[in-house]
């Protein structure tokens, strides 16, 4: 009998051995984080308002996404910091901190950062596009507005002067960003997502956004930002008055 029961214990040991490993195997990884960083301006309006990302202390790195439908053809043309380029909308400068997630999120001196959005309609340049909801196609092929380059400084900073990005049929308002190290080589492909109440503001009372209103898609129904909405949201301060400045760490394994 004392063999029998150790037989059993054995046994049992081993199931939990086993188990545990595939259980534990079936779990969805853990979303990587990027945390927003706190604006250094501000609007003398007294009807400024902000938005905050959600935030976490890990330093881990920001979640990947997609570079289309839209990227920009050849980057490197575009080394600028001012990237409005004639378009009609409400000014928004962006401000983007590039950490390195390997080093406790030391701040990356050197890093090329693209960034490209629409234009306040849904249009981007580069391209023949239809925005959808009744918009006609428009040839933006010889065009290369709302795109550039600009390289991090000592404290991982660029800055873009641009407008506040209107919205397209399917997806939820957002930037895209594409981080190089000062070699070339790619460390992370991301979008930026907007506070939903300070996009509405916009797209009812601010012309020419006004046209099309509000979008057609909530950033928790956009299929890029539903499983990583929390850690790509920027935050916003400033007024359809004077603008929005945008700020947002980015943290890649370099």
């Amino acid at each position: 009998m004392e063999r029998k029961a150790f037989l059993r214990n054995g046994i049992a040991a081993l199931g939990v051995a086993f188990i545990a490993p595939l259980a534990n195997s079936c779990k969805k990884e853990t979303v990587a984080t990027s945390t927003s960083a706190t604006s250094t301006s501000s609007s003398s309006s007294s009807s400024s308002s902000s938005s905050s990302s959600s935030s976490s202390s890990s330093c881990t790195t920001t979640p990947t996404e997609t570079a289309g439908p839209y990227p920009t053809i050849n980057p490197s043309s575009y080394v600028r910091s001012n990237i409005v380029d004639g378009q009609t909308g409400l000014p928004l400068t962006i401000k983007l901190i590039i950490n390195n997630s390997d080093s406790s999120c030391a701040a990356v001196s050197g890093a090329l950062v693209d960034i490209w959005h629409c234009n306040a309609l849904g249009y981007y340049s580069e391209y023949n596009v239809n925005p959808g909801s009744g918009y006609a196609t428009v040839d933006n092929t010889s065009v290369n507005f709302l795109r550039g380059r600009q390289t991090t400084d000592s404290n991982g900073l660029v800055t873009f002067t641009s407008i506040f990005p209107g919205w397209y049929t399917s997806r939820a308002p957002h930037i895209h960003v594409h981080i190089y190290n000062s070699a070339g080589t790619s460390l992370l492909i991301t979008q930026l997502a907007f506070p939903t109440t300070i996009c509405n503001t916009v797209y009812t009372t601010v012309s020419p956004y006004s046209q099309k209103g509000t979008q057609d898609t909530s950033n928790t129904a956009d299929t890029v930002f539903s499983d990583s909405l929390a850690y790509e949201t920027v935050s916003l301060t400033g007024d359809t008055t004077n603008g929005y400045t945008l700020t947002m760490s980015i943290n890649v394994a370099a």
